[in-house]
């Protein structure tokens, strides 16, 4: 009854159009680079083509290149304050390893072999892997957040959503913008972004950007800094018109990330003084060691040719490698009692094909998509207690094909049907190595000393899977201004193998795990209400089927390694976003989610009678807190000749637990961050001023965590936080 009470207030709230909410974030697709301030003006490709936001049948957030810079929008984390049922943070352990939730359904295990929940695509190219895709924000001209699968148009791994990346196109003049950065902690942030045409058909660019900081916290053990953040990035591009119709764009993107390992925070005390819990919630007394490095690099080539009136052909063709070498103390101690050395590696090659047609009363596209990738690594599970170190590597690779198409047709004026789907397959070869070495000290997988293993794992295995994702949606004009829709789609997210999988302790580890699939079905509303009132909403419903779900569990003197298909769950929210132009100088813009989840099934093996056993009434959906909530108001006005924008904002995430299992010293209660930022441009837009403070209450959260308790682990049970208050001021200007 309570679920059926607040759907109902909801869903009422959202069809009057008159509940605190309203539309997705302003989508800076605006003529001329400006806000969007109409709901017309706001345009997307959440379909692969062109179309206003209004005409979607999908939940669209969208932030554009204003208003990220107006909230003072620092990395792409910043998405999580303002969509709703949305998770998007740092992985536990990591300065830019990417985990995200999309309406609860994501996946934050980074390791190789595990992929993502929700699909990250920078200028329509897929980015298998987490390493390094904590993306910051520069030169950038929106980012849309697709919410429920997107099985049908983006294929594997969407099973929460999509996030796109749509980074600036190049001047057809010469600019060139520089911007600098100070703040707490002596953040320092250098950019510049330029573009100059070499013809009237050929431009290049650039855009490079350094950010250096100092750490929140300290290791008391080493003296080196705890999270800080040491990353340079860079750009390059050429954009080539060889005939009217036809447009080629190369891209070429490197990021090196030196900033310090994260050991994270011990929660509880272990058995020993160095193992104390410390006072700063960001200070670490970590002995493993300070040195982190993470490198990604991609490049692309798009080319695009308009066939006729109605037919344009586009193929995107993109490469990208990362290589990552990290720390993490889990005992948070001198002593080796519990550390994990490790490095991943990862490469892939992608190519698609689009057809987009336009015939009036029927539009669409029609592709075809390959990936080959591979992903490998390697880590040690240093055990000083047990005298012993676990290493474990391997590798996967993939091979993957996709056919998809998705059609609009025009039924009448008022009415629209979508109709799309996407079979897919997916080979897999995964190979698994892990043993024991006595002696707590590197293995020889990571450089350590030669020393006979004790063989626990040692398979190759090729799977293949396939799976066909439909998607269908109707939608209804109820005026030249509103719009309903009702969908129904799928998503699908590939099995794969156990990289840390013990074939002792569980035997079926080298038959690896099956595809997961979501069914979803949503009713939304979207338009306005007049000129000042621009709202999105929806109702959904999801039924999530053979679960990937990770874990590790103590094991005698070992850890036993869990990806099961552990059963379903189910999944029934409300979201409302939008905008409201309160007066001709106040706006607020609104987002609010709700969310109710529960598993269904939940198999789980059981070492000690070698059994699956149902335990659902024991556990919970991670990164899934039942409400989200966000209020920015920006005020505008003529100041010194120039336009001057305060923006005060606040934004709630509800209680969540961090793993399916509850744990109350790790779990997050609710919390409430309040943001302000004031931005001032001058009359030519040449100069801009910003000052932007975060958390300005100083709220210590988690935003993820790692639990080994026990005397064998010295009770590592580890929490990593969120920024703590911070300031920063800002000055750009163009040239």
């Amino acid at each position: 009854m309570k679920t059926i009470v607040k759907t109902a207030l909801l869903a009422g709230a959202a069809w009057s159009a008159l509940a605190t909410g309203a539309l997705a974030q302003d989508a800076g697709s605006a003529p001329n680079g400006q806000e969007a301030t109409n709901i017309d003006d706001i345009v997307v490709t959440a379909r692969r083509r062109d179309e206003q936001l209004k005409d979607v049948p999908i939940a669209v957030s969208a932030l554009g290149e204003e208003r990220l810079e107006q909230t003072g929008a620092a990395d792409i984390t910043a998405l999580q304050q303002q969509t709703p049922n949305a998770t998007v943070q740092v992985a536990r352990g990591s300065n830019s390893t990417l985990i995200s939730f999309i309406r609860g359904i994501g996946q934050q295990d980074p390791l190789w072999g595990f992929e993502p929940g929700v699909g990250l695509y920078v200028d329509d190219v897929y980015i298998a892997r987490p390493q390094g895709a904590v993306l910051d924000i520069y030169d950038v001209r929106r980012i849309e957040v697709l919410r429920g699968p997107q099985g049908s148009l983006y294929g594997r791994n969407t099973v929460g959503g999509a996030v796109k990346y749509v980074s600036n196109r190049l001047s057809l003049d010469p600019e060139l913008t520089l911007r600098g950065s100070y703040g707490s902690y002596n953040q320092i942030d250098l950019l510049a972004v330029g573009s100059m045409p070499i013809t009237d058909n050929f431009r290049i660019g650039a855009a490079v950007a350094n950010y250096e900081r100092d750490g929140y916290g300290e290791n008391i053990n080493t003296g080196a800094e705890h999270y800080n953040k040491d990353v340079l990035a860079y750009r390059v591009s050429a954009e080539w018109e060889p005939m009217a119709n036809t447009s080629v764009r190369l891209a070429y993107d490197h990021v090196q990330d030196d900033s310090n390992p994260r050991h994270g925070h011990r929660e509880v005390a272990g058995a020993t003084a160095a193992g104390r819990v410390l006072g700063s919630v960001y200070d670490t007394n970590a002995g493993l060691g300070d040195d982190n490095s993470v490198t990604t690099e991609g490049a692309s080539l798009t080319i695009e040719h308009q066939v006729n009136d109605m037919v344009t052909v586009k193929s995107i063709s993109a490469w990208r490698s990362g290589d990552t070498d990290t720390l993490i103390d889990f005992d948070n101690t001198p002593a080796p009692t519990l550390d994990i050395p490790a490095y991943y590696s990862d490469e892939q090659f992608t190519q698609e094909l689009q057809v987009l047609f336009d015939a009036g009363s029927a539009q669409g596209v029609f592709g075809i998509f390959y990936l080959d990738g591979s992903a490998e690594g390697a880590f040690d599970t240093i055990l000083g207690n047990a005298g012993i170190v676990i290493g474990t590597g391997g590798s996967v690779d993939t091979q993957s094909f996709a056919a998809f198409g998705d059609v609009s047709l025009d039924l009448s004026d008022r009415l629209h049907l979508s109709l799309g789907g996407r079979l897919t397959r997916d080979k897999k070869t995964g190979s698994v190595y892990r043993a024991n070495y006595l002696g707590a000290t590197r293995s020889p997988l990571l450089g350590g000393t030669a020393r006979a293993p004790v063989l626990r794992t040692n398979y190759t295995n090729t799977r293949t899977f396939e799976e066909f994702t439909p998607r269908a949606a109707l939608s209804f004009d109820l005026t030249p201004d509103l719009t309903t829709y009702v969908s129904f789609s799928r998503g699908f997210k590939s099995g794969g193998f156990d990289m840390r999988g013990d074939a002792i302790l569980t035997p079926d580890t080298v038959n690896g795990y099956d595809p997961e699939t979501v069914d979803a079905w949503e009713v939304g509303l979207k338009g306005s209400l007049g000129d000042r009132f621009f709202f999105s909403s929806a109702l959904f419903h999801n039924q999530y089927e053979d679960q990937q779900v990770t874990t590790q569990v103590p094991a005698g003197a070992s850890i036993a390694s869990f990806v099961d298909n552990v059963g379903s769950s189910t999944f029934t929210g409300a979201e409302v976003e939008g905008r409201w132009q309160i007066f001709d100088s106040l706006a607020a813009n609104f987002a609010v989610g709700w969310l109710d989840s529960k598993f269904e099934r939940f198999l789980r093996y059981n070492l000690l009678t070698a059994q699956y056993e149902d335990i659902s009434s024991q556990v919970v959906l991670q990164n899934a807190p039942e409400w989200t909530g966000y209020l920015g108001l920006t005020w505008t006005g003529n100041v010194m000749g120039g336009n001057l924008a305060i923006t005060p904002s606040a934004s709630y995430r509800g209680d969540f637990s961090m793993f399916e299992f509850p744990n109350p010293i790790l779990d997050q209660q609710a919390y409430t961050l309040v943001d302000l930022s004031v931005v001032w441009t001058a009359p030519s837009d040449r100069w801009m001023v910003g000052i932007h403070g975060k958390n300005l209450t100083d709220e210590e959260y988690r935003v993820g965590g790692y639990n080994f308790p026990g005397a064998l682990f010295d009770n590592s049970i580890i929490g990593y936080y969120g920024p703590p208050q911070t300031w920063t001021a800002t000055l750009q200007v163009k040239f």
